[in-house]
C-alpha cells in the first residue's frame, strides 16, 4: 500500500522526463551548433595545425611507448610520418568547414570526429579542454540530422523537394546539448568548491596573474579592489554548482544565459590562450538557451541557405 504513491510519483517524473526529452525542438537550434562548433574548435586548432609535422610526426616531440603497462599510459598512439600528419591537418580544416556550411554534412562530421578522437589521443600531454569536449560535441551532430537546413545540402536538395523543409527536430537532438552545460557547469564547481575556492578568497585573483595574463587581466587586477575578485568569485561558483537550478527554471534561465555568456567572454579576455575555449561555450549556450527569434535573425536569416 505504501509503495503505490512512491510508484505513481516515480511514473509521473518518469513520463515528464520523457515528455521533456522527446518533445520536438526547433531545427535552428540543432543548425546554429553545427555552424557555431566546428568554426570555434579549429579555431582552437589553428595552432597546431600550423606546425602539423612537430605535432603529430616524430620530427617533434613525442612521448615514449611504456609498453602498455602504466596506467598513466592507457593507450599509445605512435607517430606518423610528416607526410601524413599534414594530411591530417588538412582533412581536418576541409572537414570541419564543410561541416560548418553543410556541405556532404554527414560525411564531413564523421570524418571531423573521427579525426578529433584521433589527435586528442595522439597528443594527450597538449589535450586541452576543447580538444577533448570537441569530438564530443561533433559525435553528437553526427548522429543528428543537421544540414538538412540552413546549409548548402538543403539548398542543392530544395529543387528536388516535394514537402517543405522542417522546422522542428526530434528533441534528443537539441536535449543532449542542452543538459550537457549545466552537467559541466556542475562539474566544474564541484571541483572548484573541493578544491581552493571556498577556502582562500583570492584564488580568482591569484589566477589574473598566471602565465596566461593579457592586457586586459593586468588592467583589472590592478585596477578593481581585491574584494570585487572575491565577490566575482563566489558568483561564479554559485552559478557552477546551481546552473541545473538556473537553466531548468525558465524564469532564472535568461539570467543564466546572460551570466554564462559574459562569464566567457571575461575569460577569454583574461586569459588570452583560452579564448576558443570561450567562444566554443557562447556558442552553445547561445545555440541551445537564446531565444528561437534570435537565431532566425541573427544568425540563420544572413546565411539565406535552404530556408524554404
Amino acid at each position: 500500500m505504501d509503495a503505490s504513491p512512491a510508484l505513481s510519483r516515480a511514473h509521473r517524473l518518469a513520463a515528464w522526463v520523457g515528455d521533456w526529452v522527446n518533445r520536438p525542438q526547433p531545427i535552428v537550434r540543432l543548425e546554429t551548433l553545427r555552424i557555431l562548433v566546428p568554426i570555434a574548435i579549429l579555431g582552437f586548432m589553428s595552432s597546431r595545425i600550423v606546425h602539423a609535422d612537430h605535432w603529430l610526426s616524430d620530427e617533434g616531440f613525442t612521448v615514449p611507448d611504456l609498453g602498455g603497462s602504466d596506467w598513466r599510459q592507457p593507450l599509445y598512439i605512435p607517430p606518423v610520418p610528416g607526410w601524413a600528419a599534414w594530411l591530417v591537418g588538412v582533412a581536418l580544416v576541409a572537414s570541419g568547414l564543410f561541416l560548418a556550411v553543410g556541405f556532404r554534412t554527414r560525411l564531413a562530421a564523421g570524418t571531423f570526429a573521427a579525426l578529433l578522437f584521433y589527435v586528442a589521443l595522439a597528443d594527450r600531454l597538449a589535450a586541452f579542454t576543447v580538444s577533448k569536449i570537441g569530438p564530443v560535441l561533433i559525435f553528437a551532430l553526427v548522429v543528428s540530422p543537421c544540414g538538412v537546413r540552413y546549409s548548402i545540402d538543403a539548398w542543392l536538395s530544395r529543387p528536388r523537394q516535394g514537402a517543405p523543409l522542417p522546422d522542428l527536430v526530434a528533441g534528443g537532438n537539441v536535449r543532449f546539448f542542452q543538459a550537457l552545460l549545466p552537467v559541466f557547469y556542475f562539474s566544474s564547481g564541484i571541483c572548484k568548491a573541493r578544491g581552493d575556492w571556498l577556502d582562500h578568497p583570492a584564488v580568482l585573483w591569484t589566477h589574473l596573474h598566471s602565465s596566461y595574463q593579457t592586457p586586459v587581466s593586468y588592467f583589472l587586477a590592478s585596477s578593481l579592489p581585491s574584494w570585487c575578485w572575491t565577490v566575482l568569485q563566489g558568483l561564479t561558483l554559485a552559478f557552477e554548482v546551481f546552473a541545473p537550478l538556473w537553466f531548468a527554471i525558465a524564469s532564472t534561465r535568461p539570467f543564466a544565459l546572460g551570466y554564462g555568456i559574459v562569464m566567457h567572454l571575461m575569460i577569454g579576455l583574461m586569459f588570452g590562450p583560452v579564448v576558443w575555449f570561450s567562444l566554443l561555450m557562447i556558442s552553445v549556450l547561445i545555440a541551445c538557451y537564446a531565444p528561437e527569434r534570435w537565431l532566425r535573425s541573427i544568425i540563420v536569416a544572413p546565411l539565406n541557405l535552404g530556408s524554404s
